[in-house]
């Protein structure tokens, strides 16, 4: 499938309310089009590295989201990772990088460390999704209290990109370090951040103490 057929492909997939609910939250070039739709389209393709790259270079997110999909991440240099990262402007995108991408990337440590320290808000999106992944499954090397002395100070006045994945980092310390759990739970109480946040039924609240209290009840 070439880029021209995939484009008209995803053009012809194009829903109403995607549309009109990506335009409410930021998407500046789409067609609209169903995160399901863009799954099963890439299960179409499977993995077409050179399509992901022209799909990703186009900067319409249903292509971009498209492209996470069939990209194949040992062909990407750290470079091309953090080009990348630098290129997104939606949320989603974000989203599906850290989780499809980044998250199998081989040197993604490399990354997280660099990106911590990035002033560009999708890099330190990145970069704090990367931090709550070793806090929950690799927390050997992790300073703790550094991290939460981190968010205490920077949280509030982070752009709103990072402070979601800050407060998972936040969330995650809380469910994994008892001892630490405590000081996680007065931050976010004392920040406030997320304890409005409209929940659907059934689903739990991003705010950190609803959200670490109720892990950890699942967990005992």
């Amino acid at each position: 499938m070439t880029l021209k057929e995939t484009l008209t492909q995803l053009e012809s997939l194009s829903d109403e309310k995607t549309f009109a609910r990506n335009k409410k939250n930021g998407a500046l070039k789409q067609f609209g089009v169903k995160l399901g739709d863009i799954k099963k389209l890439a299960k179409k393709i499977k993995i077409k590295h050179d399509l992901g790259i022209e799909l990703w270079n186009t900067a319409n997110v249903d292509a971009m989201l498209l492209a996470i999909l069939i990209l194949t991440p040992d062909e990407l240099s750290t470079h091309d990772m953090d080009k990348m990262v630098r290129e997104i402007n939606f949320n989603q995108v974000a989203d599906w990088y850290n989780a499809y991408l980044l998250k199998n990337y081989a040197d993604k440590e490399t990354l997280r460390v660099m990106w911590m320290e990035s002033e560009h808000p999708m890099a330190a999106r990145s970069g704090w999704s990367l931090t709550a992944g070793r806090v929950a499954r690799n927390k050997e090397g992790i300073d703790i209290v550094a991290l939460l002395d981190r968010i205490e100070s920077e949280m509030a006045a982070a752009p709103d990109e990072v402070q979601w994945t800050m407060n998972t980092t936040l969330a995650q310390i809380g469910i994994e370090f008892p001892q630490h759990r405590k000081r996680a739970i007065d931050i976010a109480e004392k920040l406030g951040i997320y304890r409005d946040y409209p929940v659907s039924k059934g689903c739990t609240s991003p705010f950190a103490p609803i959200w670490i209290k109720e892990m950890v009840r699942r967990q005992e």
